[in-house]
């Protein structure tokens, strides 16, 4: 009898996780990408999905993911990974560098085109391949503003909108609309821009702030332009027009209002914000969906940056309707979209540097300009350079996003610290302005330090050591961070095992909203890396990583 209700209870418990199952497989889960992906562009070519993002001042730039059913996407490369195609020298400050891409399908071939603030400015890149390798860029020095996208005619006539601004001597009574899109035929054989040149929309209103990120569709012989505008905050807004020829006039469509915005919803506690900037996409069975940035913040704090978020687009008439399934508002879940569930393999959490090439989930900070990195016998190697992360110049750091509110980073060290001025070990930050540092140093006396280091200059002009503790000579350290929503945990670890019990921690809890942009500043996400210096001093050390792990829900 008790064998049979232990049986019972068991086929219990298995049907209700093959249920739990089955609905988790017919429901999407906002975001897409989390982490700092903003301003996505997506298009298909047959059955597969591309996407790709914003990256700014981090290198190589532009991560292109693939997907087959809107819902699992896997990383398959960068558009811009050579200097030669995107070089952000030493000085470029936080925040520029490569500035909303979008990606298309013409003729035959991938196209993205993007703005690169400081480094070239507008142009596109061509392949054969969306994971590349990419074509050198074609500038286009006679397209103003920035967000630039692409859009092939039934004619085979291929079209480029992006965004302007006013000149003041245009401005009129009443005007603060300072922006407005702008459409032009392209030649991409030649990379040239001819004809005339026509001004589409300044936004919905005359109140309009920052109208930008166009992209055109033609859906049932009609154009329809969508448009982000509101700034790229909490007043984000998804605007759509439409015409009846390509050149316009575009009407406003949902009667003036924005077709998808969080801004009018309670912007307090952990509620999505700064819905914008989105980019559609139709099925292979017709079904419409859209891909857009948003926000999830902890307490009113943005500590991962803008991610990509998902939502389902229907028609009534000739009007679009964004997530009426609810209310008009992008949902953390969904039903998902009508197609066979792809999902990928997942990379394991630690990597054990055994290639001899780094994952796609890496980053520079700006364009490296001399390898200053080797992975050799299954260890990354850094060597000390006078750089530091507190400049805007490109450090020995390679770092990558932080995903997750809720997360723990550990890695390796092993590193002989040969004067005061060097140090290497973990890194937590926003930008060169607000950071953690982790880090093994010396000392006078020949020691070895465990430091930590607290950068918060944005708002508060704060530099400050927070606690030392000296080490026994020689040997591996763990160093480790754990991340619990507005809170930090610093720890190291004398033992390799990475066990909680073992785990030293150094200082007190602290504040992780330093590395949140509405504290920082900027438009980036928190990253998480190694780092080695020699704080400007020449130096012929090298810090070794024997792996790196995160993991986060």
């Amino acid at each position: 009898m008790k064998i049979s209700r232990i049986v019972c209870t068991f086929m219990g418990m298995l049907a209700l996780c093959l249920s739990l199952e089955g609905q988790a497989q017919d429901l999407y889960r906002n975001p897409l990408l989390p982490g700092f992906y903003p301003d996505p562009s997506v298009c298909r070519v047959g059955e597969d999905y591309y996407m790709v993002n914003s990256s700014f001042e981090w290198f190589p730039g532009i991560p292109v993911h693939h997907s087959k059913d809107l819902v699992n996407w896997r990383q398959i490369g960068h558009v811009l990974d050579r200097p030669s195609q995107l070089n952000m020298k030493q000085g470029m400050k936080a925040s520029a560098g490569v500035w909303a891409p979008t990606i298309r399908y013409i003729k035959g071939k991938y196209y993205v085109i993007v703005t690169a603030k400081q480094c070239g400015n507008t142009f596109y890149v061509s392949s054969n391949k969306p994971e590349g390798p990419w074509s050198e860029p074609v500038y286009l020095p006679d397209s103003p503003g920035i967000d630039p996208s692409l859009f092939c005619d039934d004619d085979s006539v291929v079209w480029i909108c992006a965004n302007d601004k006013f000149k003041e001597e245009e401005m009129v009574e009443g005007q603060t609309a300072n922006e407005f899109i702008w459409l032009q035929r392209i030649d991409l054989e030649k990379g040239r821009l001819y004809g005339e040149r026509y001004r589409l929309t300044h936004g919905l209103t005359l109140q309009s702030r920052a109208t930008e990120g166009p992209h055109i569709y033609k859906i049932n012989g009609k154009y329809y332009l969508l448009t982000a505008e509101g700034m790229t905050w909490n007043n984000h807004a998804v605007a759509m027009f439409k015409s009846d020829k390509i050149t316009g006039p575009y009407v406003a469509c949902n009667g003036g209002e924005p077709v998808m915005t969080h801004r009018h919803l309670p912007q307090s506690g952990d509620a999505i914000t700064t819905t914008g900037h989105a980019d559609l996409v139709q099925t292979q069975h017709g079904d419409w969906w859209a891909v857009m940035l948003a926000v999830r913040p902890v307490e009113g704090m943005n500590l991962l940056g803008r991610e990509t978020f998902l939502c389902p687009v229907c028609w009534e008439g000739d009007e679009p309707k964004f997530a009426e399934d609810n209310g008009g508002r992008v949902a953390m879940s969904g039903p998902r979209p009508k197609l066979p569930l792809y999902a990928f393999s997942q990379l394991p959490a630690r990597d054990e540097f055994e290639e001899d090439f780094l994952r796609m989930s890496w980053n520079f900070l700006r364009t490296p300009q001399e390898k200053w990195y080797e992975l050799r016998q299954g260890k990354l190697h850094l060597q000390l350079r006078p750089q530091r992360v507190e400049e805007p110049v490109t450090p020995s750091l390679v770092a990558r996003r932080v995903q997750h509110h809720h997360f723990t980073v550990a890695a390796s060290v092993e590193f002989a610290p040969e004067s005061m001025n060097e140090e290497a070990g973990l890194v937590i930050m926003q930008n060169s302005t607000n950071f953690y540092k982790l880090t093994l140093s010396g000392t006078a006396d020949g020691e070895r330090l465990v430091h930590l280091v607290k950068s918060d200059r944005r708002k508060n002009d704060v530099y400050e050591t927070i606690e030392s503790k000296v080490l026994p000579s020689g040997g591996t350290v763990v160093l480790g961070i754990e991340g619990v929503a507005l809170e930090y945990r610093f720890y190291y670890n004398l033992h390799l095992e990475n066990d909680r019990h073992t785990r030293v921690y150094i200082g007190d809890v602290q504040d992780a909203s330093v590395c949140a942009s509405n504290r920082a500043g900027g438009f980036t996400g928190s990253y998480v890396g190694l780092y080695a210096s020699s704080n400007g001093r020449t130096s012929v050390n090298s810090a070794l990583f024997d792996w790196f792990e995160y993991s986060g829900k």
